[in-house]
């Protein structure tokens, strides 16, 4: 049962807390174990909903896990039979303890937020058949696991747009977390965005291999200022590089919550996300026993603007800063043979995204900046092929790991 829209990608380690973890919000202590046979099955049609959220980094980082702790809220508020709890900072390749105490406290649904806990949760699905999983950007799933994902790339292509219509120079940064298939479309698409405004512009990255380090976003921010790239994007969980960019007086791109209040002088827009979207489907699901401990190999959510769990905006509401309009309204580009403007060039492509329309960032045909043919003349990159996205495009500049040349 493939669900449509609801589903990015591996997300390497994020930030660690210590070797065990304090248990936040009333996570219990470590005496006590059930076997498989002893697992509570998910309460269905009546009574409570315990679901349990393991996180990668702290809830606090404007980011990643901040994002999902508030759709944990958001869900909680919503449903008035679920109880929820979270433990923060957990370090990936690090989940199986935190899982069994999840099991051990009651909790029947258990979702692992960070592609490093993929495995692990495959692990944990089979030790405890009773226990409903679910695991975000990974690809994995067993009677019991399901996957689910809400993804950005098509508005980092419609930023790119947007981006390259307020450079000067055509020269763009972009900091980057880790370079994994997630950021390689994402820059990829930024990029292809980009360029379909100024053929000659250039996305240069520079990776700080952290998700959570505010000091390496702002020296990287500060780097690719000082190197003359006069707008910034990135992927990393903190407002860093939005507040970096603000104080040098460089617009900017926001990531994954909304960055607005940090820099509403200089912030374009942005990716938001609302994982709310994809919490409360799945929660009302299993308590209604659509979803089981049986039939969850199929259930994949992969969430574009289509479904919801995605927004372009500078915050919610907000698709385009209204103090950069007037510049997207001067800038002009042709689409078809017809004249028209980068500010209604991307409003059109939102709405046509938002409704599942014809556009795809990456339609081909599309080469890798080697040159090589990645994309076939009139061909879309499926889910799979995103998922293992190891090639950029062309104006990307910068040393990208396993990269591939043939």
């Amino acid at each position: 049962m493939k669900i449509l829209p609801p589903r990015t990608l591996p997300r390497p380690a994020r930030l660690t807390l210590a070797a065990l973890l304090p248990l936040t919000l009333g996570l219990l202590g470590t005496t006590g174990g059930p076997t498989a046979q002893a697992q509570a099955t998910p309460s269905v049609r009546t009574g409570k909903v315990k679901a349990c959220f393991i996180y990668v980094g702290p809830v606090g980082d404007i980011g990643w896990s901040y994002a999902h702790d508030q759709a944990r809220k958001k869900a909680e508020q919503a449903l008035s039979w679920l109880e929820t709890k979270y433990v923060e900072s957990v370090p990936e390749g690090q989940a199986t303890p935190v899982i069994d105490r999840l099991v051990r406290d009651g909790c029947q649904v258990i979702f692992t937020t960070s592609f490093g806990f993929m495995d692990q949760t495959l692990e944990a699905a089979k030790k405890y058949p009773n226990v409903i999983f679910a695991h975000a950007s990974g690809f994995k799933r067993a009677p019991n696991m399901a996957t689910y994902m809400a993804d950005f790339y098509q508005i980092y292509y419609l930023n790119g747009m947007m981006a390259a219509a307020v450079s000067k120079s055509g020269k763009l940064g972009y900091v980057g977390a880790f370079p994994i298939p997630e950021l390689k479309r994402h820059i990829s698409a930024f990029a292809l965005g980009a360029r379909a405004v100024n053929p000659r512009a250039t996305v240069n990255v520079k990776w700080i291999n952290a998700w959570f380090d505010p000091n390496k976003a702002r020296e990287a921010a500060e780097a690719l200022i000082s190197e003359g790239n006069d707008v910034l994007a990135f992927t990393e969980d903190t407002a860093t590089v939005v507040q970096t960019a603000a104080a040098r007086k460089v617009p900017s791109f926001a990531h994954y919550t909304a960055m607005y209040r940090f820099a509403p002088d200089y912030t374009v827009s942005g990716q938001i996300v609302h994982w709310d979207k994809i919490y409360i489907d799945f929660l009302t699901k299993v308590r209604s026993g659509t979803y089981t401990t049986k039939n969850l190999n199929k259930v994949d959510y992969w969430n574009l603007l289509r479904g919801g769990a995605v927004e372009l905006g500078a915050q919610e509401g907000m698709a385009i800063n209204p103090k950069w309009v007037p510049q997207l309204r001067a800038a002009k580009i042709t689409v078809a043979g017809k004249p028209t403007t980068v500010y209604d060039r991307v409003l059109a492509l939102k709405a046509d995204m938002e409704k599942g329309g014809k556009f795809d960032p990456f339609t081909g045909p599309i080469r890798d900046r080697n040159g090589i043919l990645r994309v076939p003349a009139g061909k879309v990159l499926s889910v799979a092929e995103l998922n293992n996205m190891a090639w950029v495009v062309p104006g990307v500049v910068g040393q990208v790991a396993d990269e591939p040349k043939k």
